[in-house]
């Protein structure tokens, strides 16, 4: 039997320190804070403004912005003047890689800094170090917390605080040796920074666990907590789906994993990271938090225990198939409302032929009822195949989006269920309907049915069109049904973080791009109006192979 500290059959949220950002409270009982990040050029005052007053009548309660070098951290000051004219109070956020002098000045400034510990000060990031004694692993941490030591200074004169930002696909060489690229890594690495935090009396942190693959950011934020409260720590939680991509896709994976935590008491801020304008995240970010919210308010629900679920890794409920249903068998759609072509074996598009009865049909909404029913089942030993069963008829697709995905995508990304049947379409939305069913399916992990895309939202760093440049990517892929692409705006984050990627797309400069198989580079500065074409050549010759 798995123990988890959070309940899952109901709402309890995780209590968290409240620590104060720019004179708006983050943690404990105050609100789930929203917020994003800019993709401009930090060092352009004015376009920067424009884009924050944007963010902030979007509603959103901080913005973070790219610090790539000491010009960009010393014009913060600049963009704080000018927004302060226009009585815009936004806490502004300094996101600092590689370059802990960039951190130091900026935190004399800002009302907080991320830093990512895997490529901010380990040395072993750039040596590739793979093997480590234990002393060679100590003495590294002591080298971190040496060179860490300037920075805490800094924000703690300054009321400054700190976001250890951990990101899969970034650890340093030292966490990957000992623990692999895996949620233990990530928590690891936090905890380490935690330590050296602790030693130096300093608390005025939050953490982050994020990943563009849904489970793997869902197990590593539900281990963070499990370990915080084991050492009776409890530091506030910025949680998100990095690269999630843009369109229906990129607010799918990022439903799932919000949602999912945030009905778990996990979260006290979120940025949804979309491919899109940063103002554009913020409304989806609330459509998240409001869907939650629904289960929240009706949850009176008596945690039961489940023998059979485990918080920190997939491990799909066992169930005997009953045709093509459940057992070995990838989840299922059921679509009885109209006939249609997308519906495909094994999916059902007629029950003609087929004995529901043999099925557990859970004809509710609620996430915590669900989670107690199947628990039910579990205690019984019984092994029937379950279907989540939904009557959309009064949603919009919006409203649909959101509620399979947290709901339904939530259950698929913990496996522990084996299909959904959706009624009450109409001819209108019947394809899109089913279009967000099969996303589902494919950002849980549950079942590959499309080309998959991973794609940052960009920041300063990006010296092209993304956005752009990830729809003529879709347009010229899609025929790689399985295949995971990423479409990275620079090399600082890109090769790290699309590490679970077939292949990359990633910016190089004005005008250039690298092109990844894996995170061996194939191809570097090719010309931007060549990129998509050589992609689709480097694909073609590595899967014929």
């Amino acid at each position: 039997m798995f123990v988890f500290s959070q309940p899952f059959n109901s709402y309890s949220r995780f209590k968290t320190k409240v620590v104060n950002i720019g004179g708006i409270l983050l943690g404990g009982e105050n609100p789930i804070r929203l917020q994003t990040m800019t993709n401009t050029n930090t060092l352009d005052t004015n376009t920067t403004v424009e884009q924050i007053s944007r963010i902030w009548n979007a509603g959103s309660d901080y913005v973070r912005l790219t610090v790539q070098g000491i010009k960009e951290a010393e014009n913060l000051p600049n963009i704080i003047t000018e927004l302060k004219k226009r009585n815009i109070l936004i806490p502004l956020i300094a996101d600092v890689h590689f370059n802990p002098k960039v951190a130091e000045i900026a935190a004399k400034i800002v009302s907080k800094v991320r830093i990512n510990p895997g490529n901010y000060i380990d040395v072993s990031k750039s040596a590739k170090q793979i093997d480590f004694t234990e002393n060679e692993f100590l003495l590294e941490k002591e080298k971190i917390h040496e060179k860490l030591l300037p920075l805490l200074k800094i924000c703690a004169e300054n009321k400054t605080v700190i976001r250890i930002g951990i990101n899969h696909g970034s650890l340093s060489w030292r966490m990957i040796s000992r623990y692999g690229n895996t949620p233990e890594g990530m928590v690891a690495s936090a905890m380490e920074f935690i330590d050296i935090c602790n030693a130096e009396n300093f608390h005025n942190i939050v953490l982050s666990m994020k990943a563009s693959n849904p489970l793997t950011m869902i197990h590593a934020n539900r281990l963070l907590v499990q370990k915080m409260t084991e050492t009776n720590m409890n530091y506030p939680l910025h949680i998100g789906v990095t690269e999630a991509g843009l369109g229906e896709d990129g607010r799918i994976k990022s439903a799932i994993g919000i949602g999912l935590l945030l009905s778990e008491g996990i979260g006290d801020t979120i940025r949804v990271s979309l491919t899109e304008a940063p103002e554009k995240e913020i409304p989806v970010a609330k459509a998240i938090f409001n869907e939650v919210n629904k289960n929240i308010t009706v949850n009176n629900y008596t945690q039961k225990t489940s023998r059979n679920y485990n918080p920190f890794s997939y491990n799909k409920r066992k169930t005997t198939a009953v045709n093509q249903v459940g057992g070995e068998n990838v989840p299922i759609l059921i679509y009885t409302d109209f006939a249609n072509e997308s519906v495909v074996f094994p999916d059902i598009n007629n029950l003609q032929n087929f004995d529901i009865n043999k099925l557990h049909i859970i004809e509710n909404e609620n996430l915590y009822f669900i989670r107690n029913y199947i628990s039910d089942l579990d205690l019984k030993n019984d092994d029937k195949p379950i279907i989540l069963k939904f009557d959309i008829n009064n949603l919009s697709e919006e409203e649909t989006l959101f509620k399979l995905s947290i709901i339904a995508g939530g259950l698929f990304a913990d496996g522990r269920i084996d299909g959904i049947w959706i009624t009450g379409t109409t001819k209108d939305n019947s394809e899109k309907i089913i279009s967000i069913a099969y996303s589902i399916f494919q950002a849980s992990r549950a079942r590959i049915t499309k080309t998959e895309y991973l794609s940052c939202p960009s920041c300063g760093r990006t010296l092209f069109d993304i956005e752009k440049a990830v729809n003529d990517v879709m347009i010229a892929t899609k025929q790689f049904k399985g295949l995971k692409i990423a479409v990275m705006g620079c090399v600082v984050n890109g090769p790290g973080e699309m590490a679970d990627s077939d292949y990359g797309y990633v910016g190089a400069g004005k005008g250039k791009v690298n092109i990844y198989k894996g995170k061996e580079q194939i191809l570097q500065n090719i010309p931007e109006v060549n990129a998509v074409s050589e992609l689709v050549r480097i694909i073609n010759q590595y899967q014929k192979k």
